[in-house]
């Protein structure tokens, strides 16, 4: 039996409905912007069948066009908020991420995964008039984002073979084998400490939050060198190591209370 029969047989269908699923799905994995036309080839359906679709999804908030074509909003991410897991993680760690920021004098971001992407939470911006930071809900893809080293290099064995699957898929076995090997690499030394590959000037910290099963987020500062300096990188990772560990902890005990 096929999948397109599976979901034939299904008691309750809602093409409507799954339509419009499709539309965010796509704009989630295949995003940032995508037109009508792009939407209709890829989803293989006509653009008429999507009109709709389209039109209550940016009625409602969901999605917003844009000069190149249609983006996500971030009325899903904040829908996915309100989940109590996601909630207490950042109700625990905001207080300790403004004290980090304070030390460092920059920013920090919680970032959690979704599927193979990484999505920011959270954020504190840097103390004073300078700082450099990402908006809530920005997304990039696991295999490209410092955090995601971390994600993979401390998640199960479970999840590492699901994702290495699924990346391989989408980006080949040359470069996956060399994302593996970094973030073992990350996991190894518990930290991780690159230039950002897309702004210069930037250095990425990283550094996980862990829970019982594993690990649950990062944390992660982009570090902007002063003049004079406040605090140096060193000791900024050190802070930043530092307030995880103290996350991790607080959150280990939310946990079992």
């Amino acid at each position: 039996m096929s999948v397109q029969d599976d979901q034939d047989d299904r008691k309750y269908r809602a093409p409507a409905l799954e339509k419009g699923l499709d539309v965010l799905e796509l704009l989630a994995a295949q995003g940032p912007v995508l037109t009508p036309s792009q939407m209709s080839a890829e989803l293989g359906r006509s653009v008429s069948e999507l009109f709709r679709m389209i039109q209550v999804l940016e009625f409602r908030g969901y999605i917003e066009l844009t000069p190149q074509g249609y983006r996500l909003t971030n009325r899903l991410f904040t829908l996915g908020l309100a989940q109590a897991p996601v909630k207490s993680l950042s109700e625990v760690a905001l207080p300790a991420m403004r004290t980090l920021s304070e030390l460092t004098v920059q920013s920090c971001h919680l970032v959690v995964p979704t599927e193979d992407q990484i999505v920011v939470i959270a954020r504190i911006e840097g103390p004073g008039d300078l700082g450099y930071s990402v908006r809530l809900g920005y997304r990039r893809n696991i295999i490209d984002a410092s955090s995601g080293l971390m994600f993979y290099g401390c998640a199960s064995e479970q999840t590492r073979a699901r994702l290495a699957a699924r990346l391989t898929t989408a980006h080949g076995q040359a470069r996956v084998s060399n994302y593996i090997a970094a973030a073992e690499q990350a996991a190894r030394q518990g930290y991780v400490r690159r230039e950002s590959d897309f702004v210069k000037g930037v250095t990425d910290l990283v550094a996980p939050i862990m829970g019982s099963d594993g690990i649950l987020a990062t944390l992660i500062t982009p570090y902007i060198q002063r003049t004079p300096p406040v605090c140096d990188v060193d000791t900024a990772l050190s802070h930043l190591q530092a307030t995880a560990q103290a996350i991790s902890a607080e959150m280990a005990a939310v946990s079992q209370a």
